[in-house]
């Protein structure tokens, strides 16, 4: 194999281990998201992926975020205790729940919003557009990726 392979596959390598190192440390600290206060990411990424719709149904919940049943339960409880989403049996069948956010659970879902667009935008700030089209197919190509 070329040198230069071997080189760029070593640096590639060391730099997504980086990468993967930075987002585990950002994924074990609680952070605050409007007037929610103090949010693990689990929490945050349910809230994310319940989003502003009328409501989801939990085993869909659980779908989407790939947990279990049981872990969805238990996340679920403590936003509730929190007063950030509430549970309303299904009108159309009685054996299902479907999960909401409350006024102070949306505040939360667009104060984390607005994180992440703020993040985006600083970070195009420094790419040009091209790097920036290569960047998301790379991102898209790899979330691909780490699905298998």
């Amino acid at each position: 194999m070329d040198q230069k392979i071997v080189d760029q596959t070593k640096s590639g390598s060391q730099n997504l281990g980086q990468l993967m190192m930075l987002l585990q440390r950002l994924e074990k600290h609680p952070h605050t998201f409007g007037e929610a206060g103090p949010l693990t990411p689990s929490e945050i990424h349910t809230i994310d992926a319940i989003g502003v719709e009328k409501g989801v149904l939990m085993s869909e919940l659980a779908n989407r975020l790939q947990v279990t049943k049981g872990a969805i339960t238990q996340i679920i409880v403590r936003l509730e205790e929190k007063n950030l989403v509430v549970r309303t049996p299904n009108p159309a069948d009685s054996r299902s729940v479907i999960v909401s956010l409350t006024p102070k659970g949306i505040s939360a879902f667009r104060a984390h919003e607005e994180v992440r667009l703020h993040f985006y935008r600083e970070l195009r700030s420094q790419l040009t557009d091209q790097e920036i089209e290569i960047f998301e197919k790379c991102i898209e190509k790899l979330c691909t990726h780490l699905r298998k």
